[in-house]
């Protein structure tokens, strides 16, 4: 009898230590057999790779009808939309003398203007991305405390047996188990996450690329804001002079009314050419302080047009280069071609990745740590595993990744044949409005030596009583329209040579050059 109730306290004994294995292994499993996760997927590159920054620069010179009757004259003017047209204050940290030189200006708008936020806002998220790339590459750590209590419903796994003298109770527990681990992971050989990372640098280098065009957009900005504000003092500078003229002429009229050498009509005449001149100096007074609250809000300064401005770009030849070396130049030179570029090669990578998804990858996990049941010693427990995975099937998520990664390329191909074109493009019409410039310049010189002679005969003959004073008063009008000619003819031909200088790319090493300044800042 003593025998018998020996025997069924041991089965107790074994049939309990038994149910505690089968729960401590299957906690063990639960953790350190779970199913690998899923493969990585290859990057997905937005369609266009345009940037998306709103505003821009743009320099034209269109063909206008000349204020004379002689001359056709380019009608040049610098465009700035956007977060371009805006800056930070530049005075705070860069103190101003109320005297800006042109490479003072470059200087503030390159460090104060809102043009280059947006595109280095896209930099910071590129190298973002790149490290997040790179992070599958690497080891990855962590570690984990876990402490679990758990019953076991035995008849949910079928057992239900009893002896007599001896029932098998139906919940056993509960079951105290401590796991105490170090965890690693690492990626051994996965071409989908190598390429991901290539792609991710492509992008990173494309973006800084980008960031230097839209600087070189900042310097075409302020510097043809600059030339625009010179330009519109000139006509400042010339109806001041007009009206100074044509106050002399009504002077000039009413004494010899007096002498009764003129009519009261040459006096009226004369009288209406000095109004008219007031009138275009308060206009363009008024365009010259826009002008000067624009170039101020460009570089940083206060929104005002009390400033002067100290560089008085004076009419030069561009530095010789024939047209086909300039479009090789631009092409090596231009940051938004070499950007174009970097976004084809990251596209390729994408690809590369994509179609990597097919191939079998190899990862090793591993950890260490001590485990058991707390009442009890801990025992040093550890895990290494390595995992090929080999890629059947996926509900087809591989092939819709490559084509997505197809149409990308494609796109990205397409905008970098339009960036190449539009760049010889730019560098051709730079050429272009260069060399009508010059000639403009060369023809408005001729006519203010022409015009001033023709207007120093008509005041001798009108002294003299030949002439009435209406040819005078037509000359000194046409003086003064074919200064203004001459005052954008310079204007234009200004531009063009910035516009070349941007055409080739890095305009702030050249624009001292092209413009005859000092040296860049």
């Amino acid at each position: 009898m003593r025998h018998s109730r020996f025997v069924v306290v041991l089965c107790q004994v074994a049939v309990v230590a038994s149910l505690q294995a089968l729960v401590f292994v299957s906690y063990v499993r639960a953790q350190v057999g779970a199913a690998p996760a899923p493969p990585p997927a290859a990057n997905q590159l937005p369609l266009s790779g345009q940037t998306a920054q709103s505003g821009g620069v743009v320099a034209t010179e269109a063909p206008v009808a000349g204020t004379t009757t002689s001359v056709n004259t380019l009608n040049p003017a610098i465009s700035v939309s956007g977060p371009y047209a805006g800056s930070a204050n530049s005075t705070a940290h860069l103190p101003f003398s109320g005297k800006l030189s042109l490479m003072d200006a470059i200087r503030r708008g390159l460090q104060y203007n809102l043009g280059t936020v947006g595109t280095t806002e896209s930099l910071l998220q590129s190298r973002a991305q790149a490290r997040a790339a790179r992070s599958a590459l690497l080891p990855n750590f962590s570690g984990d405390v876990q402490d679990t209590e758990e019953t076991v419903n035995l008849r949910a796994f079928g057992i239900n047996f009893s002896t007599p003298g001896f029932t098998l109770p139906t919940v056993v527990g509960p079951f105290n188990v401590l796991d105490i681990r170090g965890r690693v992971s690492q990626n051994l050989a996965d071409l989908t996450v190598i390429d991901n990372y290539r792609s991710a640098q492509e992008t990173v280098r494309a973006g800084e690329y980008f960031a230097k065009d839209a600087r070189d957009l900042v310097v075409l900005a302020v510097a043809g804001t600059y030339l625009q504000v010179i330009a519109a003092d000139a006509r400042v500078q010339s109806a001041r002079a007009q009206l100074a003229t044509a106050n002399a002429l009504y002077q000039r009229s009413m004494d010899q009314l007096q002498f009764g050498k003129a009519t009261q009509l040459d006096v009226n005449r004369s009288h209406i050419e000095v109004l008219v001149d007031q009138e275009r100096l308060a206009t363009t007074q008024d365009d010259v302080a826009k002008q000067k609250i624009n170039l101020a809000r460009l570089t940083g300064l206060p929104p005002n047009p009390e400033y002067e401005l100290s560089d008085n770009i004076p009419y030069k030849a561009a530095p010789p280069i024939q047209l086909e070396q300039a479009i090789e130049q631009a092409l090596a030179q231009r940051s938004d071609v070499k950007a174009a570029e970097a976004q084809v090669s990251a596209a390729e990578k994408a690809l590369a990745a994509a179609r990597a998804e097919r191939y079998p990858s190899l990862s090793a996990n591993g950890d260490y740590g001590d485990s058991g049941i707390p009442s009890s010693t801990l025992r040093p427990a550890y895990t290494v595993s390595a995992t090929l995975n080999i890629p059947i099937w996926n509900g087809g998520r591989t092939s819709s990744d490559i084509q997505l990664a197809e149409a990308a390329l494609r796109q990205r191909r397409a905008e970098l044949e339009d960036t190449r074109s539009r760049i010889e493009g730019e560098v051709r019409i730079a050429f272009l409005d260069l060399q009508a410039a010059a000639d403009q310049v060369q023809v408005a010189e001729q006519n203010i030596d022409l015009i001033t002679q023709t207007l120093q005969q008509t005041r001798e003959r009108f002294e003299s009583g030949v002439d009435q004073n209406v040819d005078v008063i037509q000359s000194q009008e046409s003086l003064a329209n074919t200064n203004v000619d001459y005052i954008n003819s310079l204007f234009a031909h200004n531009l063009a040579k910035l516009n070349l200088a941007r055409a080739l790319g890095d305009p702030l090493d050249k624009i001292a050059k092209f413009l005859s300044l000092q040296p860049n800042p």
